[in-house]
């Protein structure tokens, strides 16, 4: 019984998702492309219905729902046709501070972060010159007395950074040649970034895809002592455990992406006619959809059976990075398959699949690349010997 009230409440709020999405059609979106916009009134349409505070626990203002209504939140926004990447890190970056952060700033951030008074939608792990390499990071926090540190250094494709009241940033606070492990001496802190001033700078990078990602330079930028979270020198353990709910509900954006080409291509097939007869009959135009919805529906396993072992407090590393490995592949073929099947119309912006065409792509990219994820899951699950 349990379980089915579980799936009723999921469905109803994945009706709810798709309700809300209706009032940003494509012409939203496609106005926003143009311009490289960010999304502001869906974002703010997001916050209101509360779908954004969905993994925040009821006592700090959130929904307290279980990551599987998030993987169905996530995945509604794009298989209608929209874009949750404009403020997906706000579901994921605040479990850091829910899990490590202390009963202080549980108090003070959460409940405005439910309510969107305050934006967590920044994550400033990336550098560079270092890139997925996080362990060589360079931006460095030095304690400045006893109640701040000083923070120097750059990051680079920092979304959401100027959309954002705060950022959740990993930075270097032991030098590397004086820890025991290589994973030691990295710290999260919480930086408040309106309050920044000149020490922080934020420029724009302009990308294929509306994403509003930006490198940050930090000079000398002055962050309480409070602000840290958690134990000095811990933080690079503190964003691992926030990494696989961040795959799985990206994985869960490109089953939407996915739902999204395949529901298009198969409109079009059913309606277009070429040589006397509709295209949806050849099976040239045929197998290539039901490909992509076979591997649609197997990498949606795997986001489920990722999203049920990270409910139940298992280890599910290997399943989440699967789950989005397969995710991204299946959304990429699935919308080369739409682009294919609508010839020259897949390239017209009215369509919109060049547009999500252009935002799929990422995934196979970022968070981590397809190539990290072999190599993770050829280490830590095949045991074969460390290939970096």
């Amino acid at each position: 019984m349990a379980a089915t009230r579980d799936s009723e409440e999921i469905a109803g709020i994945r009706a709810a998702v798709r309700s809300l999405c209706e009032s940003f059609p494509g012409e939203y979106w496609r106005a926003l492309d143009r311009e490289r916009t960010y999304p502001s009134e869906f974002v703010n349409a997001l916050t209101e219905a509360g779908f954004l505070a969905a993994l925040i626990p009821e006592e700090y203002g959130g929904s307290g729902l279980t990551i599987s209504s998030a993987v169905g939140i996530m995945e509604e926004i794009h298989a209608a046709g929209c874009n949750g990447a404009a403020c997906h890190a706000q579901m994921y970056v605040m479990g850091t501070v829910l899990r490590h952060g202390n009963a202080d700033q549980k108090q003070r951030y959460l409940p405005k972060i439910a309510t969107g008074e305050l934006r967590l939608q920044a994550f400033g792990v990336t550098e560079p010159t270092s890139g997925t390499d996080t362990l060589a990071l360079r931006t460095t926090a030095v304690r400045a007395g006893n109640d701040s540190y000083r923070i120097n250094g750059q990051k680079i494709w920092t979304s959401r950074a100027e959309h954002s009241d705060l950022m959740l940033l990993l930075a270097r606070t032991t030098p590397r040649d004086q820890v025991k492990k290589r994973t030691e001496g990295l710290s999260v802190f919480l930086v408040d970034m309106k309050a920044a001033g000149e020490s922080l700078k934020i420029n724009p990078i302009r990308t294929m895809m509306n994403h509003a990602t930006t490198e940050v330079f930090f000079d000398d930028l002055r962050v309480p002592a409070e602000n840290l979270v958690g134990e000095e020198g811990m933080g690079f353990r503190y964003i691992l455990s926030g990494m696989n709910a961040e795959r799985i509900l990206i994985a869960a954006e490109c089953i939407g992406d996915c739902k999204w080409f395949i529901e298009k291509a198969s409109t079009y097939a059913k309606q277009r006619s070429v040589f006397g007869r509709l295209i949806g009959q050849n099976q040239g135009i045929q197998f290539p959809i039901a490909r992509a919805y076979a591997q649609m529906r197997a990498a949606e396993l795997m986001v489920h059976d990722a999203a049920s072992l990270y409910e139940r407090g298992k280890d599910c590393g290997a399943e989440a990075n699967m789950a989005k490995m397969l995710a991204a592949d299946a959304s990429w073929a699935a919308a080369d398959m739409c682009v294919q099947t609508h010839g020259g119309f897949g390239f017209a912006e009215e369509f919109d699949i060049e547009r999500k065409f252009r935002e799929t792509r990422l995934y196979s990219v970022a968070p981590i690349s397809t190539n990290l994820i072999l190599s993770y899951i050829a280490e830590h699950v095949l045991g074969l010997p460390r290939s970096y």
